[in-house]
């Protein structure tokens, strides 16, 4: 105890200071008191820092009979907030977010499964409130946020920037990241890196993938046995277009009906939780939904499948703008047309601006008093600015006549 006599601190001194000053300091303070006040010693070790933990486990036990562990002390001794969020997937809390139990449940029940893109924190938000059971952070952002004609150009930091938003947003909705092109095809080990990356940084408790390709359903398998949730994609895969020739729907012939089947069967041999069917026909979509053990969950594939999902700006009517409507596709519902409420406001904004409406003094909340106001005028006119205290005068007697 050589060194707790060269910092004046004995036991004695702790537990009072636990006791008395328990109002005044807490636990988390005095562990770092203690730590910080050991470091500055040269002959600081566990030892002695195990004699001042059970100091303050015994001295808070007196008052409180829950167990005080040296994780918790540890813990207390840490610079970073206890209720920091850390860059990875979210607890799985069965009471506020959805988990891949709760959704298996559902689809044993035959209840059906809604999912929804999102791509910043408003959107997450709206879906989080609307109680939506998967919430896709989808590369589909590349044509409806950055405004390119395919998903094509998004890249991987991009696409992490709008995990973390929606991540931020969405809390009880499952959270999906798509994978997007380049970021996975070329070897089971960027696939896998990619979708760490996703978790980890993007905040994602799933990653989605477009499978068809035998490689792409390796990789798939690679990084659900690096642990991680994946969800296939078949039918159209709007990533494969240069191959595909276009968006084009898939499943319209037989052998391409079947493939489609094939696709999804070993999507689930990989171990998907669950696969997209994009752009096909209803009966294709209702074979591999009685085909499967998993769900399916449709897009402009019909009424068959175990849920269904659509993209945010296409179902809001977000966007009435040409570039818009040349990507909405023909399947998708509009259930709002918010593009127009929110056109309507910026011209209304536009035209208050323009005529001197807004601000009024409803809009002016900040105010300063009379006296302030002289003495701010008499400043200006020391400063040489008689222009500028005028406008002040001005300006103060409108505010108060529009008041009153």
């Amino acid at each position: 105890m050589q060194v707790l006599k060269s910092l004046n601190i004995t036991n004695s001194h702790l537990s009072s200071l636990v006791l008395a000053g328990g109002k005044k300091y807490n636990l988390r303070i005095l562990a770092r008191f203690a730590f910080r006040a050991c470091r500055t010693c040269s002959e600081f070790n566990m030892t002695v820092f195990s004699s001042i933990s059970k100091t303050l486990c015994n001295s808070i036990n007196r008052k409180q009979p829950k167990s005080c562990s040296m994780l918790t002390l540890l813990k207390c001794m840490s610079n970073v907030p206890e209720n920091s969020v850390y860059g990875g997937p979210k607890p799985q809390n069965p009471n506020q977010r959805v988990t891949l139990t709760q959704l298996r449940q559902k689809y044993k029940k035959g209840e059906p499964i809604t999912m929804v893109t999102a791509y910043d924190y408003p959107s997450g938000v709206h879906l989080d409130q609307a109680g939506i059971d998967i919430c896709l952070v989808g590369d589909s952002a590349s044509m409806v946020v950055h405004g390119h004609d395919t998903t094509l150009p998004i890249s991987l930091d991009e696409m992490l920037v709008h995990c973390r938003a929606v991540a931020r947003g969405a809390k009880s909705p499952l959270l999906a990241g798509d994978l997007p092109f380049g970021s996975y095809e070329s070897s089971t080990r960027q696939a896998v890196e990619t979708a760490v990356r996703v978790l980890k940084e993007g905040g994602m408790d799933a990653i989605k993938l477009e499978g068809g390709a035998p490689s792409r359903i390796t990789a798939a398998k690679a990084i659900v046995e690096a642990g991680i949730a994946v969800m296939g994609h078949v039918g159209l895969t709007p990533q494969a277009i240069s191959v595909l020739g276009g968006f084009r729907p898939q499943g319209k012939s037989v052998d391409s009906a079947v493939k489609v089947v094939e696709t999804s069967i070993a999507l689930q041999e990989v171990g998907c939780f669950a696969v997209v069917l994009e752009c096909i026909p209803a009966p294709v979509a209702a074979a591999v939904t009685s085909a499967l053990k998993i769900p399916t969950i449709g897009i402009g594939a019909g009424p068959f499948c175990s849920g269904q999902v659509l993209v945010y700006h296409d179902l809001l009517g977000m966007l009435q703008h040409p570039h818009h409507a040349k990507v909405t596709p023909k399947f998708c519902k509009q259930y709002a047309r918010v593009g127009d409420v929110i056109n309507k406001a910026l011209l209304e904004y536009k035209q208050e601006v323009t005529t001197g409406v807004f601000p009024s003094s409803t809009h002016s909340p900040y105010k300063i008093a009379t006296s302030d106001v002289d003495g701010f005028m008499h400043e200006l006119q020391k400063m040489g600015l008689q222009d500028a205290a005028s406008a002040a005068a001005n300006a103060a007697e409108k505010m108060e006549a529009t008041k009153l």
